[in-house]
């Protein structure tokens, strides 16, 4: 079956219509997975959403994780964005990593979590240093609650330290983060159609 990616966009900034770095990096892993018949169906900017502050898959009326979480686990593949803060990936990403914990606890008759034989890379941007420490957290963090981490699964840039351009506003699109990009597309897709022809047995 063809593959499909979602993108969640975790900048701070929940109105869609902002233009946002995370987006630009994002739109560089669309076109690279597209290369490679995976379908980027949509990104979601998870903070225009009321994602309740929680560790289960439902915190009761009104929270918007449930509808997200099950376009979550109807995809393959999911591109986590997220804009690095104070040298840490935003705190919307950590709500994000913090609901599915509920994972954990939601495994089927072979002791497998929802996310089993799904993929996860990272999109990450900044303007000072921290792309490897905000990759590690993400990392780690999804493969504990079951995801699959393909090599090379973070595409990311930062500026120079104190500088005020931001990946958006480029006016041409560095030569690593494209190569970059191809990598992380490739080996992710990939994977997941290994994955989606022999899933884990549990």
């Amino acid at each position: 079956m063809p593959l499909k990616a979602l993108a969640l966009n975790c900048t701070l900034r929940a109105d869609a219509s902002e233009e946002s770095s995370t987006d630009a990096m994002i739109a560089v892993l669309e076109k690279a997975f597209g290369a490679r018949g995976v379908t980027v169906s949509e990104t979601v900017r998870v903070a225009a959403l009321d994602i309740r502050p929680g560790v289960s898959s439902d915190e009761g009326d009104g929270d918007e994780w449930p509808a997200l979480r099950a376009k979550i686990l109807a995809h393959d593949i999911m591109i986590f964005g997220g804009p690095i803060w104070m040298g840490q990936i935003s705190s919307v990403a950590k709500r994000v990593l913090e609901r599915m914990d509920a994972f954990l606890d939601e495994t089927d008759e072979e002791g497998r979590m929802p996310s089993y034989g799904k993929v996860a890379v990272a999109a990450i941007v900044g303007n000072e240093d921290g792309a490897h420490f905000c990759s590690a957290q993400l990392f780690q963090a999804l493969n504990d609650v079951g995801w699959t981490i393909p090599a090379v699964a973070a595409c990311y840039w930062v500026g120079e330290a104190m500088g005020s351009t931001d990946f958006k506003d480029l006016k041409n699109m560095p030569r690593m983060v494209t190569k970059t990009a191809n990598m992380v597309a490739g080996n992710a897709a990939h994977l997941a159609g290994l994955l989606q022809s022999s899933p884990y047995p549990g």
